[in-house]
């Protein structure tokens, strides 16, 4: 399977809750930043995705744990692998960091759909870039 992708990310203000921690759903947009990232370094174009394939990602499920807080100016470190590469999804494993420090660790299932939104494998190009990366 590939390996380990990763994408750094700085918490801004607007990240933030009124405790001046990261806000808990913020963790979600920094997972999904990080496999936008990833599918761009891998070479794959999701606007051509759609256009020439008819191929879209949509995020199936997502359970996500919390294990320290970040906070504000903090410099975030997220990765990501791929646990399972199907014929038209995707379990990712994800995590984010900050030094040492894990923060939030998640697992989020993600398929592939046409302009329908409904189910369609993996164009095949795609499919060996991920193996590939």
């Amino acid at each position: 399977m590939p390996s380990v992708f990763t994408w750094t990310v700085r918490v801004y203000y607007e990240d933030t809750d009124a405790g001046g921690i990261v806000y808990y759903a913020n963790y979600l947009k920094f997972f999904e930043r990080a496999r936008t990232e990833w599918l761009r370094a891998i070479g794959v174009d999701q606007h051509e995705l759609a256009a020439q394939h008819d191929a879209m990602f949509v995020v199936k499920s997502a359970t996500i744990d919390y294990h320290a807080p970040a906070k504000l100016d903090d410099v975030i470190t997220l990765t990501l692998g791929i646990e399972k590469l199907g014929r038209a999804s995707i379990l990712f494993v994800q995590q984010a960091t900050r030094g040492d420090a894990l923060l939030a660790s998640a697992r989020v299932k993600v398929g592939c759909v046409d302009r329908a939104v409904k189910p369609r494998p993996l164009p095949d190009a795609v499919a060996d870039k991920m193996r590939a990366a």
